[in-house]
């Protein structure tokens, strides 16, 4: 058997596991982190958010999984964006810009429509991937 990279859980009072979860909302493996969808699950329940704001919650959330690993947002390089509207695509895009704007550069992602998430009030949700050796601002814009 091959030897293998020790595995991490990720914790984050910014994106906690809850106790219910049948899920692990990150994990680091060697220098890679695999995050799980976030979505700005209960910030939306507790006040109205269009998928804008929900947007900047949840890559909040990624952010700390990214940080609690000791990296930082130009660690991430692959976003996966699910919305339950493709007319918010620039809702999205323009919470991305303002987010990555320190970085000079955006990941890779794919954003697709869904018919729904876990909750109705939920319009978006976003899973990623980071490594700890990598540095997205390097791209340049």
């Amino acid at each position: 058997m091959a030897d293998s990279a020790p595995a991490v859980r990720l914790v984050s009072t910014e994106a906690p596991d809850l106790p219910t979860s049948t899920w692990t909302n990150g994990i680091r493996i060697g220098n890679e982190l695999v995050l799980s969808g976030m979505t700005a699950y209960p910030a939306a329940r507790d006040a109205a958010l269009d998928t804008y704001g929900q947007t900047l919650v949840v890559l909040g959330k990624i952010k700390s999984l990214v940080e609690a690993a000791g990296g930082s947002i130009n660690n991430i390089c692959r976003l996966v964006v699910y919305v339950t509207d493709i007319a918010d695509k620039e809702a999205v895009g323009r919470a991305r810009r303002e987010f990555f704007a320190s970085v000079g550069a955006f990941p890779c992602s794919t954003l697709v429509e869904v018919s729904k998430l876990v909750f109705p009030e939920l319009t978006v949700e976003i899973d990623g991937f980071a490594r700890l050796d990598f540095d997205l601002g390097a791209l340049g814009a």
